[in-house]
Parts: C-alpha cells; structure tokens; sequence
C-alpha cells in the first residue's frame, strides 16, 4: 500500500521582489523560540550560524521590521513579527489537516487501484477529532488499508447510509441534549442494519485565552460586548450542540458577535484563540491543552463509529475492532487530555445506546 503525505506550503512576497520561502525561516524562528539563542538553533536546525544571520536579515528586510531581539548575556527573544508568523503557520496546518489527509489517502487508493487492483480498503468517513486520528496511527502502523475521509457528523452517517463508507464517525452529548442529537442521524440510522462501535467519551466546553482575561464563566458570557467568538463551521457536529445549548438557555446566536466566523477543526479553533484572534470558541479540551489555552467544560459526549451489521464479519473488519478492543488502544486514547477510553471498543446496538430514545 502506498502512503502519502501532503504538507502545507506558503510563500511571503513584497511588491516584485522574489517570495520567501517560509519553511525554513519558521523551523529557524521556532528553534530561536525554544533554544534562546541564535546559535543553538543555528546547530538544531543543522545550519551555520551565519547562514542563520542571513535568513534572519533578509526576512526583516523584506518585512522593514525586526524578528529577533538580542542582547549581551540574555540571548534571543522572537519579537511580536516572528510569533505572528509562527502562529500562522500553525493556524494553517490546523485549518489544512484534515482537508490534506483526506486528499493523501484517496491519492493512496487512486495509485493502488491504478497499479495494480490493489486490496480491500476499510472505507472511514468521520468528523475530525484526536481519537480518530489515534485509531489511522495504529492502522498504518499494522500497515492496515485504510481510505479516510474527514467529513461532519450528519454527512458521515449519511454516507454510510448510502454504502459509501464502512464506518461513520459521529457524535452525540450525554444529558439533556442527547435525545435531539439522536433524533438528527435517525433519518439515515436504521437498528436492523446498523450498529455502534464505542470509541470514546470526551469533553466539549469553551476555550479560553491562558488565566481567562474576559473573564468568561458560561455560554451567556459569549454576548458580552467585548467579547469575540470564533466558531465551528455549519453542519459540524460540534456546532449542532453549541447552537443546542444556546437555544435551551434562549441565548440569541445574533447576539455573540464572531458567531459566523468558522472554523474546520477543533485544533484551528484553538489555534484562533492563542494566536489572539478570538477570546473564546467551544470545542474539546486536547485543542485547548494543546494550544496552551484554558478550558470550561460544560459537556461530556460519546463518539461512536456507526458500522453496517453486515459488514462485522468482514476479515479485515475484525482486524480493526481488535484494534480498538486491545488494552493498548485504551491506553492511547486514556492518554488524549480531556478523553474516557474506558469504553473503546465496546460494540452496541442502537437501542442499547439510545435505550430513552
């Protein structure tokens, strides 16, 4: 099976003169950024000290402003210019990912079927969380063949629905909400055809700057003036619960301003929030411990993979459920901050999920 990776790439340009290539100064500014000094990174990213100087300087002479301030004795700090550039970056991988994994593993499948006829593929249609890219490091690490898309809840299960895909990631709020997010994937959820492998419980609350500056407690603080939103895009899984919430504590989405600026990922969400574009978003907590950012918790939900209970037996199948049965699997997903893999692999019926609804 071939395996491709796709990587974000962005050049800067300033009127006619030549685009800079931001790869390498951003591997030099992130290891000035965790090293101190010029020189250390210089040796970490296997460059010279003066090649580094000169990267440094044709960046700012481009730019008409400094990256790096250094003094005598206390090394070097990155200045506001650099930061930005480095949460630029991370902002674009963040949005990107998802869209770049699905375009590499369907290139995968084209260059199998194209070569040869190539294996039998587990199709894999599910919104983006950290879980599921857990379970597609364990599936290419036993070299599994795997054709991923990353697509929304509502559009995942409907795939499944229509024999798209073998399993549909999805997910759904424990408490009070569950029973209308239930009732949305009913429509393409039938309990004598389909059946529910556990993969997860997990926290969704709203991420926050690092010590909180806006003092952000619940939803109703997210119409204060001052305060600005950044949000999941529309159909999203994640959004439908937000706008849930919103409607059972009667907050007007109007009201919360940045409501209609959207995001792909939990992760771009976060990333939004640290690189001081937005005060807060909702999202689960391994975006915001991963981007530094201080998180509320205000719900706990259960991500399922919808599979056909025809497709069970399948060898290859079988293969991934004892993937996702295995101890070490558990373990894995114990480990994601703000995750429950007590669960993982726990196989369920319909009415065994949803027994109230």
């Amino acid at each position: 099976m071939y395996r491709v990776k796709i990587k974000p790439h962005w050049e800067i340009s300033r009127d006619a003169e030549s685009p800079l290539d931001t790869a390498v100064l951003l591997t030099l500014l992130t290891a000035i950024q965790e090293t101190g000094s010029i020189a250390n990174a210089a040796k970490q990213t296997g460059g010279s000290y003066r090649h580094a100087w000169g990267l440094l300087r044709d960046a700012e002479r481009m730019f008409g402003h400094p990256l790096v301030e250094t003094g005598r004795g206390r090394g070097s700090r990155l200045l506001p210019l650099a930061e930005k550039l480095i949460w630029a970056d991370r902002r674009i991988a963040a949005r990107l990912s998802p869209t770049l994994e699905t375009l590499a593993s369907e290139l995968e499948g084209e260059l199998s079927k194209t070569v040869s006829c190539g294996p039998p593929m587990i199709r894999l249609n599910a919104s983006h969380g950290f879980a599921v890219a857990a379970l597609l490091n364990q599936l290419n690490e036993r070299r599994l063949p795997v054709e991923l898309r990353y697509r929304n809840s509502a559009d995942a299960v409907a795939a499944l629905a229509r024999q798209e895909c073998d399993l549909a990631g999805f997910h759904v709020p424990l408490g009070e909400f569950e029973e209308a997010s239930v009732a949305s994937y009913r429509q393409w959820l039938d309990k004598n055809k389909h059946c529910l492998i556990h993969l997860a419980v997990r926290n969704q609350g709203l991420m926050v700057a690092p010590g909180n500056p806006k003092n952000i407690a619940g939803l109703s603080d997210l119409s204060r003036a001052g305060v600005l939103f950044v949000n999941r895009q529309p159909g999203s899984g994640t959004r439908m619960l937000l706008e849930l919430m919103l409607s059972r504590q009667a907050l007007s989405p109007t009201a919360i301003d940045g409501f209609e600026t959207a995001e792909f990922t939990h992760s771009a969400i976060a990333a939004f929030i640290a690189s001081g574009m937005a005060d807060v978003g909702f999202g689960v907590q391994t975006a915001a411990q991963r981007f530094g950012l201080d998180f509320i918790p205000l719900v706990r939900e259960r991500y399922f993979f919808a599979i056909s209970c025809s497709a069970m037996s399948d060898p290859l199948m079988q293969q991934v459920i004892g993937i996702l049965q295995s101890t070490s699997f558990r373990a894995i997903v114990d480990q994601i901050s703000g995750y429950d893999g007590s669960a993982t692999g726990e196989i369920l019926s319909l009415s065994e999920a949803f027994a109230a609804h």
